[in-house]
């Protein structure tokens, strides 16, 4: 969709900079530089997105430095991302479970992590909490 941004991407490594990129995994990330760490947004059912994400772009990440992030709205996500993890067999990836705000609780969040000895981390939405949660654009 942003075909320029692969020039961005050379112009910051040529000047040394250090690149994150934060994608929904609904473009293919072949063609993304190995240098650049890439975290994943898989899509879950709650979000009513589960179907945007491309499961190829599984193939495009680096195990020992890009992230895989998992939005959960609720427990039913929270069950359907643990079944993809191991479907997918990416007990061995960084993984990330985040609680939307409003509707799963971190606290539960936690608890099933700890109970199923799941092997993510939990990252909670800072600008939920540092700016208003209802605001767009934060």
């Amino acid at each position: 969709m942003q075909e320029k941004v692969y020039n961005l991407f050379e112009k910051l490594e040529n000047e040394g900079f250090f690149i994150l990129l934060e994608t929904n995994g609904s473009i293919s990330l072949q063609n993304v530089p190995e240098k650049i760490v890439k975290i994943v947004d898989v899509k879950t059912p709650g979000s009513e997105c589960s179907d945007s994400f491309l499961l190829e772009n599984l193939n495009f990440i680096d195990a020992d430095k890009d992230e895989i992030k998992f939005v959960l709205c609720n427990k039913a996500d929270y069950e359907w991302s643990k079944d993809f993890i191991f479907q997918n067999n990416l007990e061995n990836y960084k993984l990330l479970f985040s609680a939307v705000t409003d509707n799963l609780e971190v606290k539960d969040l936690a608890g099933w992590i700890i109970e199923d000895k799941l092997p993510v981390r939990l990252q909670l939405q800072l600008h939920k909490f540092i700016w208003d949660k209802n605001e767009k654009g934060v």
